[in-house]
């Protein structure tokens, strides 16, 4: 098996961003971000996923934190299209239910090569430190548009801002898991096209 790896490099006159990481790995990650909360959800994505992550990244946080969170989706997406390569035995499609206390969320994914994201997540407005919940929305998109994936996220219960957005996280994280494990019966790519 060849290294799944990616590695991306984003400079804007708004922000800059190294990320690196490897499907193969067991969960490392060295992120360093100026947004604790982000950078607190993308250790939890990498831990749970058993992606390695290594992120460093600013922006002009100054105005606000918007900027740096899309770019950091984009360039997650970029590395994981790159990284998953012709995409020859993989499983494809994951799901993971992720418990956290009263919370409960879903996420499904399907590396299909077509982009799509829908996300029905219940969080009231505000802020989580100097993360805007709403941002959660564009960071998802921004992933899913790149990676060119189908990405499902659904809560099913919950009300506390933090243990939505840490169950979507994680539960990213472990349908990733599954849907870029190698499936030893299946030799090329799974689809009846022969591509995605």
């Amino acid at each position: 098996m060849t290294d799944r790896k990616g590695t991306i490099q984003r400079k804007t006159n708004e922000t800059d961003i190294h990320l690196e990481i490897n499907l193969d790995g067991n969960g490392k990650y060295d992120v360093n971000l100026p947004v604790p909360f982000l950078k607190h959800m993308l250790e939890l994505f990498s831990k749970h996923s058993l992606i390695d992550l290594s992120l460093t990244g600013t922006g002009d946080v100054d105005v606000d934190t918007h900027h740096l969170v899309e770019d950091i989706g984009i360039c997650l997406g970029l590395a994981l299209e790159e990284a998953v390569g012709n995409k020859k035995g993989l499983l494809r499609y994951g799901h993971a239910f992720v418990p956290m206390d009263e919370t409960l969320v879903l996420c499904a994914v399907d590396l299909s090569g077509r982009a799509y994201l829908q996300l029905s997540l219940e969080c009231e407005p505000g802020k989580i430190g100097d993360f805007d919940v709403e941002l959660a929305h564009d960071f998802f998109y921004a992933v899913a548009a790149n990676a060119r994936m189908n990405l499902h996220l659904r809560q099913f219960s919950g009300g506390n801002r933090h243990h939505i957005l840490e169950a979507a996280f994680k539960s990213f994280g472990r349908a990733l898991r599954q849907a870029v494990s190698h499936d030893d019966r299946q030799a090329d790519v799974p689809s009846t096209k022969g591509v995605l």
